[in-house]
């Protein structure tokens, strides 16, 4: 399926995305969602996660601000998800950053999820590959995590999806670079967490690997055309909601993506 097409079919869908995510992107990531096109929701709470994944289309699931009541959350609704069939996605924010991320992470991988998205450090530590990176942020470029991504995509069977100045995706088998976007992106905080949201979104319309390059181009597209026109940080960010918005099936430059 095409980018475009899986625009169209994301926006008349109107898919509802469960997201359990860190507080800094909670509201990031529901605007993003509905800019897009999308329907967010945002719910950890072990009691009612089972009960709520059955009606959603789709389960994203980041680990940024964790806890063990939240870890629980995670697990009952991945659990649903692979019960009721729903694809789920999985953002494992600066996993190696504590002994106690990197268990709960190491739990999480061994799930199985659909699609993993993650920055260049984030994606070699979790393939097993020493990485340089800081706390959220990555210290390793993309080029650097490449071979990692391939062997964890094989490892799980999944997508994995390196996020940076040029997005890199794999199945395994089939890899390809996505550019656009802007320098200013880092400097707006969740967005990464947003694309993981935002990934959740075109899961449900299309394959795995077509889902997540439509929404990286979806993304890198709104941010191009963001940059063109903002200040800075500040106005980037609303103009970068707007461009999410704005767009419409056929407006994705599918140029960007560059099969290797």
């Amino acid at each position: 399926m095409t980018p475009n097409q899986a625009l169209q079919d994301m926006r008349s869908q109107v898919p509802l995305v469960h997201c359990i995510t860190n507080y800094v992107a909670m509201n990031v990531a529901a605007n993003v969602l509905l800019a897009a096109g999308a329907s967010p929701a945002m719910m950890h709470a072990t009691e009612e996660v089972a009960d709520f994944v059955p009606v959603t289309d789709a389960l994203t699931v980041n680990i940024g601000t964790l806890s063990p009541h939240w870890v629980d959350g995670m697990h009952k609704a991945i659990a649903t998800a692979q019960e009721t069939g729903k694809p789920w996605v999985l953002d494992p924010v600066a996993h190696f950053a504590t002994p106690y991320r990197s268990g709960v992470t190491r739990d999480l991988l061994a799930r199985k999820p659909t699609i993993i998205r993650g920055n260049a450090s984030e994606i070699m530590a979790l393939a097993g590959v020493d990485s340089a990176g800081k706390g959220a942020d990555s210290g390793d470029g993309v080029d650097d995590a490449r071979d990692a991504a391939i062997m964890l995509a094989k490892a799980q069977s999944c997508i994995v999806a390196v996020t940076g100045v040029t997005d890199f995706v794999t199945q395994g088998a089939r890899h390809a670079n996505i550019t656009g976007g802007s320098g200013v992106m880092p400097q707006v905080t969740a967005l990464g967490c947003s694309l993981t949201a935002l990934i959740g979104a075109y899961a449900p319309v299309a394959a795995p690997l077509d889902a997540t390059i439509a929404a990286l181009i979806h993304f890198a597209e709104a941010g191009a055309r963001a940059a063109a026109n903002c200040q800075g940080p500040g106005s980037f960010a609303a103009g970068f909601l707007d461009q999410l918005h704005i767009l419409q099936p056929g407006d994705l430059d599918e140029g960007r993506v560059k099969w290797d």
